[in-house]
């Protein structure tokens, strides 16, 4: 499902209602615990965290006008997305969360490279997003992009 918003509120306030309770709090879990210099705001139609231009001028290579991103989380048709870039390209941080998952949730990890995907909203383990949020610095995130776009 796409949601046309320009704030993370106005992409809440559009969600079905029993969603929302669980995207406010996936959001305020997100904010409180990623690392000072990520921002927060609408990119790709998704709520979105990235890093600033004013911190890295140069942007996403894909699309110099963007910031560069790092986590977004979407309502989709049948479940709420988290997408996590630090997953997708630090095989440290994907093994560390596959084998964290299962202490936090009963369910079978639902996984493609950087979406994790959770179709029971009751479900979603907000302590363990917290501990994924704590795990790279906008500068840890800035040196691992650039070594990847320079292979």
């Amino acid at each position: 499902m796409k949601y046309e918003a320009s704030s993370p509120e106005e992409y809440i306030a559009q969600v079905p209602e029993e969603r929302k309770e669980a995207l406010e709090q996936l959001r305020t879990v997100i904010t409180n615990n990623l690392p000072d210099g990520f921002n927060e705001g609408i990119q790709y139609g998704m709520i979105a965290y990235y890093v600033p231009h004013d911190i890295y001028p140069e942007g996403y290579h894909c699309s110099p006008e963007q910031p560069l991103p790092f986590m977004s989380f979407a309502s989709q048709k049948n479940s709420v997305n988290l997408y996590h870039s630090g997953i997708y390209a630090m095989p440290d941080i994907h093994d560390w969360f596959v084998n964290e998952y299962p202490k936090h949730c009963k369910r079978k990890l639902d996984m493609g490279k950087s979406c994790i995907r959770f179709k029971k909203i009751d479900e979603i383990p907000y302590d363990l997003i917290a501990e994924l949020c704590r795990k790279i610095s906008v500068k840890e995130w800035i040196v691992k992009y650039e070594e990847s776009i320079k292979k």
